[in-house]
């Protein structure tokens, strides 16, 4: 890979001076950034204990808003974590920060749920009882354009992602450090960011999007069984039904990767962000018909979902 290429993440975005001054939600109060804080008891920061969802306001609505609930609420039930807020709750107090800042569209948010803060240095989920610390970080977020003509450079990685029996993949959970491992050895190969495989060899995942490949006017991505079952990757594969394109969730290896016509990655900040080389090779010709067409569906969705222009 060429080191002298500038690095990228799905997540970057373009600077925006006003984020400086943000106010954030931090257990029912709306405070300045620079005085938002937990505990260092808190089973958060000690043990990477709760969960989190992404979302996107746009036009002064949250797209997708009740099926990131629907996996947030599902995942705290998992993990038998109470988050003491209802989804209504939830909503209000989203909208309240938003407006406590300004905000109305291209705003991502970080809601966070831990188990609160503990009464003893202690990993058992007993020395929990103070309640769950419930935090929402808005910023002005929005996408920056080089991406879509530069795209992400892929390095394969020995992290593997990742049965449920150990970890299930499909939980938002505040451990991220599977991934960030995988991102780490990403790195280490001159990669943005990370493919890892299922503990079969299939593809699977990146460290933080969900992985497509386009090869011959199809659209496959992994099975989901071993990876986070994205909003948008879900969107994506219902847009393709809607509008005749074949799409498949099937197992497939690095051989089809490789020899893809285009690659693009899934998530609810950057939507569909094109993929430039897996493993130092090149993947297609750089035009990406199938990536622009899926990305004006999705604006359109997003569009009708928000009520935008």
């Amino acid at each position: 890979m060429n080191a002298t290429t500038p690095s990228h993440t799905t997540h970057e975005a373009s600077e925006d001076a006003r984020n400086n001054d943000i106010k954030i939600y931090v257990n029912g109060e709306i405070v300045h950034r620079d005085e938002a804080k937990v505990s260092v008891y808190d089973s958060g920061f000690m043990l990477g204990d709760g969960m989190w969802e992404g979302l996107r306001l746009y036009n002064g609505k949250w797209a997708f808003f009740d099926e990131h609930m629907d996996r947030f609420f599902n995942s705290c039930k998992t993990v038998s974590l109470d988050v003491g807020m209802t989804k209504e709750e939830i909503l209000d107090a989203l909208n309240r920060t938003a407006a406590a800042n300004g905000m109305t569209t291209d705003v991502h948010c970080r809601l966070m749920c831990t188990r609160g803060k503990k009464d003893k240095p202690f990993q058992h989920p007993g020395l929990s009882r103070s309640g769950p610390t419930v935090v929402m970080i808005l910023e002005h977020s929005k996408p920056v354009d080089s991406l879509q003509s530069a795209g992400i450079r892929l390095a394969t990685v020995a992290q593997v992602r990742g049965l449920p029996t150990s970890q299930d993949p499909k939980l938002n959970s505040h451990s991220k450090l599977n991934c960030i491992i995988a991102c780490l050895q990403a790195e280490a190969a001159g990669a943005d960011e990370a493919l890892m495989l299922d503990p079969h060899g299939f593809v699977n995942t990146t460290n933080a999007c969900n992985f497509f490949i386009v090869r011959r006017g199809e659209v496959w991505t992994s099975t989901g069984d071993y990876c986070m079952n994205g909003i948008t990757r879900q969107k994506v594969i219902d847009l393709c039904r809607a509008n005749d394109i074949p799409v498949f969730e099937k197992n497939f290896s690095l051989y089809e990767a490789y020899g893809a016509d285009e690659a693009f990655l899934t998530g609810t900040f950057g939507a569909q962000t094109p993929v430039a080389s897996i493993d130092g090779k090149t993947i297609g010709n750089g035009e990406r018909p199938m990536i622009q067409r899926i990305r004006q569906l999705y604006k359109e969705l997003i569009q009708r979902e928000t009520g935008g222009n």
